[in-house]
Parts: C-alpha cells; structure tokens; sequence
C-alpha cells in the first residue's frame, strides 16, 4: 500500500482521464481475438474493459466534455452484444465443468442437445458480435475515443485536486449499494428489526428466486458499479477501503453464480421443457442443491450488511481518504 508522502494528487480531470484511458486501451487490446474467435478469454476480457470503460465514464461525464459517441448509451450497446456471446460460453463452461461430470451415462447423452443448440445460438451471437465490431458507429467510437484522450476536454470544475471530492463521488455510490431493495429479500420486520430467516424448505427458496431474481440480480449489478468505481481509488485509501473493496467483490461474484444457476436452469427449460423433469432427474437435483448452497454462502454477508455498524463503517471509511492537501 502506497503512503501519503509516494501518492502524486492528481486533479478530477486528471483521475478521469486516466481511469478512462486504461479501461479504454484494455478494451480495444482484446478486439483482435474476439475477432479471430480463438479463446474464450478474450471475449470475457474486453466485455469487462467495455463495462467499467462504461462505468468510468457514466461516473465522470458531468466534468467532461466528451464527443456525443463517448456516452453512457453507446458503450452500453456494444457491452451487451459482447455479453450475449459471453452469456452463452459461461452456460456452456458450467455445464461441461460443474454439472456434465457428475451426471449417470443416460442424461450426459440427453445433454447433448442442450450442447448443440448452445452452439447453434453461440454462432448467431458471435455474428452480431463481430457486426458491431465492423459497423461504422464503432469504428467512430473508438476514433473518438483516440481523439479525446489525446486532446481532452473539460468542465472548469474538474481542474479540482480529486482529495478535495473524492468522497462526493463515492458516496452516492454507496448509499445507492446500501439502500438496494435486494438486500432485503427473504427477511422479515419483527417489531422494527431485521430478521433473515436461515431455515428455508427447498421450496421457499425457489419460490422466493423466482418472484425476485430479478431484484437479487439488480444488487449484483449495483455491487459491480461499486466496485468498479472504488478499484479507481484504491491508492488513495488505506487497508479498511482494500477490504471492502474485497467484500464487495465476494458479493458480486456470489450473487454472479446464483443468477448464472438460474439462467442456466430457465434456459434449460425453454430447451427441454417437460422433458427436464423426465430426462434429466439428476441434473435439476444438482442445479437445486447448488442453488441452495449459494444461497447459504449468501446469507451471511447479506447479514452483515443488513447491520447498521456495518453500513456505517463503509460510509466512513469512504469519507476519509488517505491524503492531506498539499
């Protein structure tokens, strides 16, 4: 961790600039091999460069003036045709590695169905993929993008040494993370307390999945945005900012897996309809008990930051950079 005395302040435009420059480059490194379709890798690589290029800039755009293509909306576009094709690999990955494996010799050789049909669909996302990246709007995207970062603009206002608003930017942020209806699926108001009831049937864990996975993917999202946000300040924070940045990370990515298990599980039902529950008895009862195993590695952070110490200490730590002003 840097101290204080190794740390160069930079202004808001400068902070702007930079987070928006690396997220840039680290995108278009990738567009090569998206393109070649050789590695997996590379398309989960530049959706992330694209999401927090998207981030910084939807965080940073009021104190810039950016050319009309270099927006919120348009960056946006592009990461959700990368994400149809990156979807559609995470499907196939989990179940070639979490699920095929441990299935009877019957339902692995019904699964190769459901392995086809992904790739059939995987060649139509791929093609859309690699339209949007031939497409003019892109190219004119990442020229001004090119053009921007060599000669930027700004609002007289991001001429500020970052200290002086860094926790303005942040707090927001995390109010928006703290207050998310997410956090309260599952748990009941007993005489104006929270309580998360931890002995659920099977049953009642679906029903409540069903009715409000929407809502619990809502929170993954706001976690990620958070998360994307702080990774940009990192050096301006001290050891309790890093651990929840990691705690943050740890909820994104577990509320990531419980929403890729029921995508899975509805894209299964759309493939096999009633013939899932006939065919592929063993393959559910996974799905179901590894629903129920994410759900219980859940609960326990979605306790503590259902706890008001908790919430407190993340707004203050926030609150209080490293630096002193210079």
């Amino acid at each position: 961790m840097k101290n204080s005395t190794e740390i160069s302040i930079k202004t808001l435009a400068e902070t702007a600039h930079q987070a928006i420059e690396k997220h840039f480059e680290k995108t278009i490194k990738w567009e090569e091999a998206v393109k070649k379709d050789e590695d997996i890798e590379a398309v989960h690589q530049m959706r992330v460069g694209m999401r927090r290029l998207r981030t910084a800039v939807s965080r940073f755009e009021k104190y810039l003036i950016l050319p009309k293509l270099i927006s919120d909306k348009n960056i946006g576009k592009f990461a959700r045709i990368l994400g149809g094709l990156r979807d559609l690999d995470v499907l196939k990955e989990i179940l070639q590695k979490n699920y095929q494996p441990h299935l009877v010799a019957k339902e692995q050789e019904f699964l190769k169905t459901a392995f086809t049909k992904l790739d059939k669909q995987r060649k139509i996302a791929f093609s859309q993929v690699q339209k949007i990246l031939k497409d003019e709007n892109y190219k004119s995207f990442k020229n001004e993008c090119e053009s921007w970062l060599k000669n930027p603009s700004y609002q007289s206002f991001s001429s500020v040494k970052i200290y002086h608003v860094l926790p303005d930017l942040l707090s927001p942020e995390v109010s928006q993370f703290c207050l998310h209806p997410g956090w309260f699926i599952g748990t009941k108001i007993i005489k104006s307390e929270i309580v998360i009831p931890t002995k659920w049937t099977p049953i009642e864990l679906e029903e409540h999945l069903k009715t409000q996975g929407e809502t619990l993917h809502s929170l993954r999202k706001q976690a990620k945005g958070l998360r994307y946000q702080m990774e940009l300040f990192t050096e301006l924070y001290g050891e309790s900012f890093a651990a929840y940045v990691h705690d943050i990370k740890n909820i994104q990515e577990i509320l990531g897996m419980i929403q890729d298990n029921m995508v899975l599980h509805e894209w299964l039902e759309n493939i096999f309809k009633s013939e899932l529950e006939r065919e592929l008895p063993g393959l559910k009862t996974l799905l179901a008990a590894n629903r129920e195993q994410l759900w219980q590695e859940w609960q326990p952070l979605q306790q503590r930051y259902l706890q008001a110490d908790t919430r407190h200490s993340l707004h203050l730590v926030v609150l209080q950079p490293n630096l002193t002003d210079k």
